[in-house]
């Protein structure tokens, strides 16, 4: 038959009868160079046109990149982002150079740049843990990242960040490794960290520290102090270890901190006032100290600066003197610590902990060079030389008060 037409079988073209379905010719490369009509054999790159093959590299970068999202169980328009970010960051000239540890790390960035800006909780922390990245050449990368492209990265709210640590604790479902008296609900666990975490917030502990570390120790007294029986004697390690998270070193300090916290708001509490304050004794009333924590903060602490509160007797301080951010501290006679006062005893202000226990000296400010010595010299600025010239009333003037006795 007459009636013939080209068929694409995988890559080869081939001359197929329409009427039988004979193939009458195959491996024709549909192709502009003229190699062919001399018998040589054509790339198959160059035979269908695609000049530009992906390099090793980004073939590479991606399916890190999509391992990745598969890993963190991310959406299809989340790895089509981050795969799209990459690939725009390759063609930079500032990642061209840089070392293959960095290139590897470029699409975790990638990543956890999508997430922030689909506000899906991420820290970086994790993406560095699957990676097996030091934080702060990640960090390094991250920064790079954002200005080289201009990327407009939001911040991570505490909030998303409780609820996402928290996700990963394994203590909302019976398991042979959990006991029955250490399971908890997950709603109820949550709501109470979130509560010690504000509480946190606005006691200066939050401010320049790893949020990790401060929700693992609010989540800790938060599952203490829902059923305080059988859990008061469990330690922050093994409750670590049972919620299948890692330990951060520095939770031991927040932990103290809250504690710190803890104990001033309590002393405020009535009710409390005729028992002897421990640790364990503050744990079992955080849901008390919670409910009312803007009033036991506003009396256990003062919240002036250090140098106004030295200055200012006790009882004759205005409420202008407190901090803007903060509410003023109450001065009238009817205050629960008028009579602490008076017995000579100091409120704590409430200032970042480094502020109130600094681990170094500050370091003096370097001397400034000698400036060079005056010769005479110099050369004259217009702007100066108009400050010498004077109007004729101006000289009439001086020669009047320069010839006065």
């Amino acid at each position: 038959s007459a009636a013939l037409v080209e068929d694409a079988h995988y890559a080869q073209q081939q001359l197929v009868c329409a009427a039988c379905g004979c193939v009458l010719a195959e491996g024709l490369l549909t192709t502009t160079y003229t190699e062919e009509e001399h018998l040589r054999e054509v790339a198959y790159s160059q035979s269908t046109g695609q000049k530009e093959q992906l390099s090793r590299c980004l073939q590479r970068g991606i399916r890190r990149v999509q391992d990745l999202c598969k890993v963190l169980k991310l959406p299809a328009v989340f790895e089509e982002t981050a795969v799209s970010y990459f690939q725009r960051a390759l063609q930079l000239p500032a990642f061209h150079l840089v070392s293959l540890e960095k290139k590897e790390l470029l699409g975790g960035c990638c990543v956890f740049v999508t997430c922030r800006q689909h506000n899906w909780p991420l820290t970086m922390g994790t993406v560095c843990s699957l990676l097996y990245a030091k934080q702060d050449l990640f960090a390094s990368v991250y920064l790079s990242l954002q200005k080289e492209l201009g990327l407009s990265v939001p911040a991570l709210s505490l909030a998303d960040l409780v609820t996402t640590h928290l996700n990963s604790f394994r203590l909302f479902q019976p398991t042979a490794n959990v006991p029955a008296p250490f399971l908890e609900d997950k709603e109820k666990l949550l709501a109470r960290t979130m509560g010690i975490v504000e509480l946190a917030s606005e006691t200066w502990l939050v401010t320049g520290r790893h949020p990790v570390p401060i929700v693992t120790a609010a989540a800790f007294l938060a599952w203490q102090s829902l059923r305080p029986g059988p859990r008061l004697s469990c330690p922050l390690a093994r409750f670590c270890r049972l919620a299948g998270v890692d330990l951060p070193p520095p939770a031991h300090l927040r932990l103290k901190e809250l504690l710190e916290i803890l104990l001033g708001m309590a002393s405020q509490l009535s009710w409390l006032r005729s028992f002897t304050l421990d640790k364990k004794m503050v744990v079992k009333h955080i849901g008390d100290l919670l409910q009312h924590r803007v009033f036991l903060l506003k009396n256990a602490f003062s919240q002036q600066h250090g140098e106004e509160q030295h200055d200012t007797a006790p009882g004759q301080g205005s409420p202008g003197q407190g901090s803007p951010s903060s509410p003023p501290v109450a001065q009238d006679k009817g205050c629960p610590l008028a009579g602490k006062r008076q017995r000579g005893g100091t409120l704590r202000p409430l200032l970042p902990p480094c502020l109130i226990h600094p681990r170094k000296r500050l370091r003096a400010a370097a001397p400034s060079a000698p400036a060079s010595a005056v010769t005479g010299d110099e050369p004259i600025s217009d702007s100066e030389i108009e400050q010498y010239l004077r109007s004729p009333e101006e000289i009439r003037a001086f020669r009047k008060a320069k010839a006065w006795p």
